[in-house]
């Protein structure tokens, strides 16, 4: 999220799963915390996903195999809990990976527009399509948290800038490309499941970013919709 001068004028605004899905993007390592004994609301559907055995009680194992997935996406309290919100980010990760190769099966992101990147909000997911053949992704990305959500619609590129840092965050926006105010395309260093979302742009990892550089340019298309989980 960031600030664009243009002319003298200032243009203020908030700001892969490449299927398969892959897990491995991680956020920073978290603070040590205590482990849990207390069973979790989802303890049965989070043993499951994490391939514990299911009987619904918490163990010391159990716990720490929470707490590191609650680690590595920046999930908090991190105690090792199967609490909504640890099961919220597992929820989605199943969804996305449901979606395979075909993220516009239902044909709401436009055909008719040549190249365009499409972004689900309800499934954190992004792609760029060429009419109606994929050309890259489907990838998860990160968007804008309840009250910073990002804005839905067709929209078009206009501004990029490789290098771009932040005026209201004072952070770095590598591999920004602006489609609506302040709201962009942009690298970060997080998990992509790090709730609770970014202040209104489109987040993705570098190798998702870069990628987006390379293959968009000024002047293309951009289609947002859905609306994020807990927004």
């Amino acid at each position: 999220m960031g600030d664009i001068r243009r002319r003298g004028a200032v243009v203020l605004g908030l700001t892969g799963l490449i299927a398969p899905l892959t897990l491995a993007l991680g956020a920073g390592p978290a603070q040590a915390a205590s482990c849990t004994t207390q069973a979790g609301p989802y303890q049965k559907q989070v043993e499951k996903f994490l391939g514990r055995p299911v009987d619904g009680r918490q163990s010391t194992t159990d716990c720490k195999a929470v707490q590191a997935f609650q680690n590595k996406h920046g999930i908090t309290p991190n105690i090792g809990y199967a609490g909504p919100v640890t099961w919220g980010v597992m929820d989605l990760m199943n969804k996305q990976k449901a979606v395979g190769n075909k993220p516009n099966k239902a044909g709401t992101c436009p055909t008719n527009k040549g190249r365009i990147a499409c972004v689900n909000l309800t499934l954190q997911l992004s792609w760029i399509q060429d009419g109606s053949r994929l050309v890259y992704g489907p990838v998860p990305v990160r968007t804008g948290r309840d009250g910073y959500e990002t804005r839905t619609g067709l929209k078009k590129i206009y501004y990029r800038h490789i290098d771009h840092v932040s005026s209201i965050y004072n952070v770095p926006m590598p591999y920004s490309q602006f489609f609506d105010g302040g709201q962009a395309f942009h690298s970060v260093g997080l998990s992509m499941w790090n709730p609770p979302g970014s202040h209104g742009c489109v987040n993705m990892t570098t190798t998702t970013a870069k990628k987006y550089w390379s293959l968009l340019k000024n002047g293309d298309d951009v289609f947002v919709y859905g609306r994020k989980p807990g927004t």
